[in-house]
């Protein structure tokens, strides 16, 4: 966690992708964790206050919408910040109607990216019913 208190958690099934973008937010001074599937985030993490979630929209254990109506149910308010690697109209417009905060293509622009986090861990979110 990092010293106020606020966490990133990223969610992506490829090891490069959480190496790299564990060692952008650590230099950003967030704290957090790092989860290779949906599952395993859900049944790792308990507190979810001061946390934004950077996912990939394509899991291989779960659909990025029913992840983030699950973590919403546990913390209302979750920013979710979603990334993908292939551009698909259909799960953007739909994640942004679920409360997506931000929605980034990759290779992500990491400015763009952080300014998004540090944005969303200190906006108001609404975040859609369950």
């Amino acid at each position: 966690m990092s010293q106020d208190g606020t966490r990133v958690i990223l969610i992506d099934s490829d090891a490069s992708v959480r190496r790299a973008l564990c060692r952008l937010f650590a230099s950003a001074g967030f704290g957090g964790e790092a989860y290779a599937t949906g599952r395993e985030f859900l049944a790792g993490t308990a507190d979810l206050r001061e946390t934004c979630i950077v996912a990939d929209t394509r899991l291989p254990d779960i659909g990025i919408l029913d992840l983030m109506r699950l973590a919403g149910q546990r913390q209302v308010g979750l920013p979710f910040i979603l990334l993908t690697s292939e551009e698909d109209e259909d799960t953007r417009r739909r994640a942004r109607s679920a409360g997506a905060a931000a929605f980034f293509r990759k290779p992500i622009d990491a400015e763009a990216l952080l300014d998004s986090i540090r944005w969303a861990l200190h906006s108001p979110f609404p975040v859609a019913a369950p």
